[in-house]
């Protein structure tokens, strides 16, 4: 979980109706993904807050330009994003904060959710269905696991399929660990399995009366 003034601290150009609007379905879609300790979260609200320009873009915008051409068939691009038919490239434009793109794409997340995102490709820019999205692609790609051990370059090549703004990426990365404390909350969660005797032992020892 992560409260609205931890939001405007990871997002400071995130206006307050938008946290508002927001703050419920991104709770909600993290605990129902298992985003559920602060390192993932750190994680997944950084990627998302790149990708999404701190929520302020829920919807690619389309020119179109030379790149948006590419998810138009007949491309490779195209038939990769399951993209069959003229303006599928338009009509399953990237959507939601982590910009799900293609038919495809539209079809597998809309089965998972119950939702028919190919007859109604907006809904996946409401706030509800958008990070759902999101959550269940983080999951599903195994983005939880990598996150518990601090692997943020690798979760930027399976959002991203490389590595391009993994300097702003990392930037909110460093901003989030730090408003949701997640060395402490490490320090607490998963100990060391032996640290605790190593520490009990030398208070014990240093606890000892001098021998005189």
């Amino acid at each position: 979980m992560i409260t609205d003034d931890q939001l405007r601290q990871v997002m400071p150009n995130l206006a307050q109706p938008k946290r508002e609007l927001y703050l419920a379905p991104l709770n909600a879609a993290m605990q129902a993904c298992a985003i559920d300790t602060a390192l993932r979260v750190a994680a997944f609200v950084a990627q998302l807050a790149h990708e999404s320009g701190e929520f302020r873009w829920m919807e690619e915008i389309w020119g179109p330009t030379p790149a948006q051409l590419r998810y138009e068939p007949p491309s490779d691009l195209a038939a990769k994003l399951g993209n069959t038919q003229a303006g599928d490239g338009k009509l399953f434009k990237g959507r939601g904060p982590i910009q799900i793109t293609g038919r495809f794409n539209y079809a597998k997340f809309g089965g998972l959710l119950g939702v028919d995102l190919v007859a109604n490709p907006a809904l996946a820019a409401t706030p509800d269905v958008a990070f759902k999205t999101a959550g269940l692609f983080w999951q599903s790609n195994g983005l939880n696991e990598l996150a518990d051990g601090r692997q943020f370059v690798v979760i930027t090549r399976r959002i991203n399929g490389g590595t391009n703004g993994l300097a702003d990426r990392q930037m909110y990365y460093e901003r989030a660990k730090t408003v949701l404390g997640t060395d402490a909350a490490v320090a607490r969660d998963m100990p060391l399995t032996r640290g605790h005797e190593v520490i009990a032992a030398a208070t014990k020892k240093r606890r000892a009366p001098a021998k005189r």
